[in-house]
């Protein structure tokens, strides 16, 4: 088989009526966490898909009824791909079932995806040479998947192998098949790799009886990196290319309190002064200096990459105040045109309830009479905000009045001390022209709408803001991590259920070899989810030991080494990552209300032409191989070979080879 035979436009009728193929995907499951994955991945992407579960009693029946009906006296192909658990998955007595699925995809051209296989002729495929755990396997793109379904990839993929004594994938390689022209009979590799001197298949595309298979032969769930990484290839494979939904690469990071002086971390008491040291107990704080901006600017331009500094004037002030000038804020706003700013309020005030800080943890103070939290007034959240804005606008400095980071996302619900967000942030924001309000998506993940404003979720760095060199940040992370016996204080004893104990790392060598590793997993995991929700740390992250680049430098470089340049991490301000969260919400929104089940959302292939209805302010994601039009003009923005866009109402599109 060539690689032209792999090619993801949509098979089209040359008839003057075509058949029409209705854009969702049929998922048939046994529970494996190989067709969990597949599912996670098309809702993440926003691919409408219907799920029939094989181990329910009274599930449908799949037949040919099930599977395709006539609209308009014009056969339809109610799913455009079919994912099963394997080559096999109904017993004899089901069996009239998968002669029904074969018969559909031959009729319509549909695809079909086996997600966890064992090597056979069934299936294309000699025995394995190699059965047994593949962890840290580094296994291999094909010229035939790159220059198809997997373009997006540069490579090589690894597997996870993330704990020595844990056996974390299993799988087999196997060698195809000869080809048999004669018989329509063909197996084209995509993904092979090399194991204990056996090279063979791990995933791959079997052609037979007029129907077309992508096979896995390894198991696999959605966290690993050996799955996430091809998973949007396996929804470009199985749609042709064609399809509902958008998938990008999203990686922000933001970096709080600049101008401020941020505390230090005590690595002899193991506490933090003003937070839980006791009395007498003191470190320098810990602000950027003058050197840290040439850094700063010079570090962006040689990664090509932007961090977005979120600012609180009042460090300024303060600094020049007491000292008669502040050659940070100097080197800061002779350098303002290369950074992105983001108003983090002018003192960093709690703008939530009214701190009582005399015991701890702190406690939101209650009104005597009435019991009822006293709450920061709106003229003061007001005050915070728009004094930022002035001082940026004095000293010609851009921000997008639209964002915002209030200091410790108050004014937000925080638990367990301010279960409700504070009833004058929402009048307290009126007038300043906010948007999107940064929130913290490690205790509030989703978007949530405030009358008007909407928050951005953003993923903590587990890189403290109270830490400015690597023994600092080993030292703490240390007593947060590690029992007692060890030298640390308990907590992943006490809370097992939510933070796992280590072993105590090394002062001089633990940041870089194991928590820079752990986190750029982490930071990955979230970039190849499809998930527009930013990072963020602190400046005194990049400052003295300068640590946070060196967690940045580990993402970037672990993610170019894998990603094509067609699929960029997409490096977004916090306004256009909060709007694409508003979009992938409402689409997930009309998806889960049954939308498409329903018939509000409409979309099929039919004679060369995607046809889409929607309702009226529906943004609906759409991504068609590179080539689409729109009427004659190219359809949507390039990414990872492919285009795609939100578009409301109803439209067509012409992917190519119409």
């Amino acid at each position: 088989m060539t690689a032209a035979a792999l090619t993801v436009c949509p098979q089209l009728s040359a008839s003057a009526v075509g058949p029409r193929i209705d854009l969702q995907v049929l998922v048939v499951t046994n529970g494996s966490s190989s067709v969990a994955a597949v599912a996670a991945q098309l809702k993440s992407e926003g691919v409408p898909y219907r799920t029939v579960d094989l181990r329910q009693a009274g599930r449908p029946v799949i037949d040919a009824a099930f599977l395709s009906d006539t609209v308009d006296g014009v056969p339809r192909a109610k799913y455009q791909a079919i994912v099963l658990p394997n080559a096999a998955p109904f017993d004899r007595a089901n069996q009239a079932e998968m002669d029904a699925i074969a018969a559909y995809e031959a009729k319509f051209g549909i695809r079909q995806l086996d997600a966890y296989v064992y090597p056979g002729a069934n299936v294309g495929l000699k025995p394995p040479g190699y059965s047994g755990t593949l962890d840290g396997t580094q296994a291999q793109v094909t010229p035939a998947g790159k220059a198809d379904a997997f373009r997006y990839l540069r490579g090589p993929l690894k597997f996870d192998d993330l704990a020595a004594d844990v056996s974390e994938s299993y799988g087999f390689l196997a060698n195809p098949l000869p080809d048999d022209p004669a018989h329509g009979k063909s197996f084209q590799p995509l993904i092979t790799a090399t194991v204990k001197n056996v090279t063979g298949t791990l995933a791959g595309v079997y052609n037979h009886d007029g129907r077309s298979e992508l096979l896995l032969t390894y198991s696999a769930n959605n966290e690993q990196w050996q799955f996430r990484t091809v998973a949007h290839g396996l929804v470009t494979w199985l749609t042709k290319g064609v399809h509902l939904g958008q998938n990008r690469n999203y990686f922000g990071v933001h970096v709080d309190d600049v101008f401020l002086p941020d505390s230090r971390w005590s690595v002899e008491d193991d506490c933090t002064p003003g937070e839980d040291c006791a009395d007498g107990v003191d470190t320098p704080d810990i602000r950027m200096e003058s050197e840290d901006v040439a850094y700063a600017n010079q570090w962006q331009r040689q990664h090509g990459y932007a961090i977005d500094l979120a600012f609180n004037a009042a460090g300024s002030d303060e600094e020049i105040r007491k000292h008669g000038d502040d050659p940070l804020t100097d080197a800061l706003v002779e350098n303002r045109d290369r950074f992105r700013w983001i108003n983090h309020t002018y003192g960093h005030s709690y703008l939530g309830c009214v701190q009582d800080n005399s015991v701890r943890p702190w406690r939101c103070q209650t009104d005597p009479q009435t019991g009822q939290p006293v709450w920061v007034k709106a003229e003061d959240i007001n005050q915070e905000v728009t004094r930022n804005i002035e001082w940026a606008k004095a000293r010609g400095v851009t921000i997008d009045p639209a964002e915002l980071v209030t200091g410790e996302h108050s004014g937000l619900r925080i638990l367990p001390q301010q279960p409700e967000d504070n009833p004058n942030l929402v009048p307290g924001l009126e007038g300043t022209g906010v948007k999107w309000l940064a929130g913290d998506a490690s205790r509030d993940p989703a978007q949530r709408s405030l009358s008007g404003v909407r928050t951005v979720p953003r993923h903590p760095f587990n890189v403290f803001f109270n830490v400015a060199t690597e023994a600092e940040e080993v030292d703490e992370y240390n007593w947060i991590y590690t029992k007692r016996a060890d030298g640390g204080s308990g907590l992943c004893e006490d809370n097992p259920s939510t933070v796992t104990c280590i072993e105590p790392l090394n002062a001089d060598t633990g940041y870089t070899s194991y928590i820079v590793p752990v986190d750029t997993r982490i930071a990955l995991s979230h970039i190849v989810s499809n998930d527009p929700r930013p990072h963020y740390a602190h400046q005194s992250n990049i400052t003295e030991d300068r640590i946070l680049y060196r967690l940045l430098e580990s993402v970037l470089t672990s993610y170019r080494a894998t990603f094509a340049d067609s699929s960029p991490v997409i490096n977004d301000d916090m306004a256009g990552l909060g709007t694409e969260l508003r979009r992938q919400a409402a689409w997930r929104d009309a998806l889960g209300a049954g939308a498409f089940d329903s018939g509000e959302v409409t979309a099929y292939l039919q004679d060369g032409t995607l046809t889409v209805k929607a309702p009226g302010g529906l943004d609906v994601p759409v991504t068609a191989p590179e080539g689409t039009r729109q009427g004659s003009d190219p359809f949507g923005q390039a990414y990872a070979g492919e285009r795609s866009a939100y578009k409301a109402g109803d439209f067509t599109i012409t992917p190519p080879g119409a």
